[in-house]
């Protein structure tokens, strides 16, 4: 049997986040070579990943990050089964190493496919949930381009947000972070009346109909007021229409004006987990 050093433990350990046990485990079995550890320590994933497939992964990290000259964002989830998972050190150093690696890609599939420390993303993702013992996958993948994008994650992961604005002006940086935050805090549905589905149109306008007449109201007047309660909808639930959460006085878009009198909001995501 292989003569395993507790260095050789502890390099298999940093490039795999395996324990201690199951890296010692995976050199006596892999004879001391380092690289067939690492496949054996892969092949244990696989098998993990197998049995948990069907399990639900709503638990995990939502990062945001944006490119040094803010024209560009991403936000991630990587999803796991428990908060406890969710929480810990390594799982959220683990997600911002892939948030930085997402930057550089338009889709989830690209992202997949791309290197990580050796490794395919996927692969990493397999690794650790062998390591980890719980099903972790990407589940949001959300990109953002604008003149000027910003960014924000509430404590605690579980919700991230970017925001886009028409120019890169001074002050940008702190708009763009206020209007991150009212996204994470209202999600609101769409950026405004142009972007809500019809479909969602059509049903606000039916449930608002149904209690006109359980109140009484005339037929002939249920399609005028039920515009007007419409409107109200769209105040309620579109980012630059919604009350501004630090002075509900002003809408989102006469707050973004009154950092320069022509932004505009022009974009945003929200991944939200739990």
């Amino acid at each position: 049997m292989a003569n395993i050093t507790a260095a050789e433990v502890n390099k298999l350990r940093k490039a795999t986040g395996a324990g201690m046990m199951d890296c010692k485990k995976a050199l006596v079995e892999a004879e001391g070579d380092f690289d067939k550890a690492i496949e054996i320590l892969r092949k244990k994933g696989q098998k993990v990943a197998a049995k948990r497939a069907d399990r639900d992964s709503s638990e995990g990290a939502a990062i945001a990050k944006v490119s040094a000259d803010n024209s560009n964002g991403i936000i991630i989830s990587l999803n796991c089964e428990t908060d406890f998972v969710a929480k810990n050190d390594t799982f959220v150093t683990l997600a911002n190493e892939l948030a930085e690696v997402a930057l550089g890609f338009d889709s989830k599939d690209a992202f997949l496919a791309a290197q990580f420390n050796g490794m395919t993303v996927a692969e990493k993702l397999t690794e650790q949930t062998g390591v980890i013992g719980e099903k972790i996958e990407i589940g949001g993948f959300e990109t953002l381009s604008a003149p000027f994008v910003g960014s924000y994650i509430h404590a605690g992961n579980k919700i991230a947000t970017l925001v886009g604005l028409s120019a890169a002006v001074d002050g940008a940086a702190i708009a763009a972070k206020d209007v991150a935050m009212q996204a994470a805090a209202m999600n609101p549905v769409a950026l405004n009346e142009e972007g809500v589905d019809q479909s969602v149109i059509d049903k606000e306008i039916e449930i608002a109909k149904d209690q006109l007449r359980q109140e009484g109201k005339p037929e002939a007047m249920l399609e005028n007021i039920a515009k007007g309660k419409l409107k109200r909808f769209f105040k309620d639930n579109t980012l630059v229409n919604q009350a501004f959460i630090k002075d509900s006085k002003q809408s989102v878009s006469q707050y973004v004006k009154s950092v320069a009198s022509d932004l505009e909001v022009t974009g945003f995501s929200r991944v939200a987990l739990g």
